[in-house]
């Protein structure tokens, strides 16, 4: 059974001396606005939910390198793979009215396996020419936007030397290279989950809270240099589900609750002693209209979020 109602979240992240998301365009400084906001982009958070989807045992399509347990080269060949994907054929383009047939069930084998690609979706285009592949195009049912800074951050950069030459032509100055990292702050990423488009895929009550499990532990086997053990946190997860599946308030009317308490409650030092304030919090989160309608089981358009701390 696919999702039976519409979910809302949200993630307030600290970082303390890291890089949590380096830019490859601007050597690997942290990601930041022209105004100084520091981002941490939509693809850099859904890497780390799959990480720790596939470390709870979920099969993933879109693993990273260093955790690929399949030995593929590419999507291509884990799609197309008989032993660890569909197998070719289920990409072979069949002519005449059995193309379509053959795309929805192509469609629902690959929801079916793998759980990132009923979650997020997944954009199959394999061959180039007509009738040497196909092309599916599958929407995903839980989105999750960039997570921004609630203040300009600062970024120190240091000069490091190398343990390894990256090049022996360069000599000494190829022994020398960066290391960026943000001082401190306090991001907040806001995401929805589709009842909707969970029909289409098969995305189910189950897998929301599988996704839930592992939004509060994001970090956890995350380390790196740029991002040394305990200086990522997930301070607060804010859960928000609906009593129905067109919901009861739109996506952009429940985020901009947290949105305007952050911005009553900067800098950042006094939003931090706020969150500690479960009740408070839960209570200036809680979305109601003046004019209630009151049945039984009480306020039918109130929609109060549960408050989880971070692993």
């Amino acid at each position: 059974m696919s999702l039976s109602k519409k979910i809302d979240f949200a993630l307030i992240i600290k970082v303390q001396n890291a890089n949590p998301n380096g830019d490859p365009l601007n050597g690997n400084r942290p990601r930041t606005d022209f105004s100084g906001i520091g981002e941490m982009t939509d693809v850099c958070l859904k890497r780390k939910i799959r990480d720790r989807l596939q470390d709870s045992g979920e099969s993933i399509f879109v693993q990273s390198d260093e955790k690929k347990i399949d030995g593929m080269a590419s999507l291509k060949n884990r799609a197309e793979s008989e032993e660890f994907g569909l197998g070719k054929k289920a990409f072979e383009v069949k002519k005449g009215g059995e193309k379509g047939k053959q795309k929805d069930q192509t469609k629902d084998l690959a929801c079916k396996k793998w759980f990132d690609v009923r979650s997020f979706g997944q954009v199959f285009a394999f061959g180039k020419d007509e009738g040497a592949g196909v092309s599916i195009a599958i929407r995903g049912p839980v989105t999750i936007q960039s997570a921004f800074s609630v203040q300009p951050v600062n970024i120190t950069s240091n000069q490091i030397v190398k343990s390894v030459d990256s090049d022996d032509k360069e000599g000494k100055n190829a022994r020398m290279g960066m290391k960026h990292r943000v001082d401190s702050g306090v991001y907040v990423a806001f995401g929805a989950m589709s009842p909707q488009l969970a029909e289409r895929t098969g995305f189910s009550d189950a897998d929301a809270e599988k996704i839930k499990s592992v939004l509060t532990k994001l970090f956890e086997g995350d380390a790196s240099s740029a991002r040394p053990e305990g200086s990522m946190q997930v301070l607060k997860l804010i859960w928000w589900e609906h009593n129905c599946k067109a919901g009861q308030y739109s996506s952009a009317k429940v985020h901009g609750k947290l949105r305007d308490l952050i911005e009553e409650n900067l800098p950042a030092e006094k939003l931090l002693e706020l969150i500690t304030q479960k009740d408070e919090l839960e209570k200036k989160l809680t979305l109601k209209e003046d004019k209630q309608e009151f049945t039984q089981e009480g306020d039918k358009r109130e929609l109060k979020p549960q408050i989880i701390d971070g692993f």
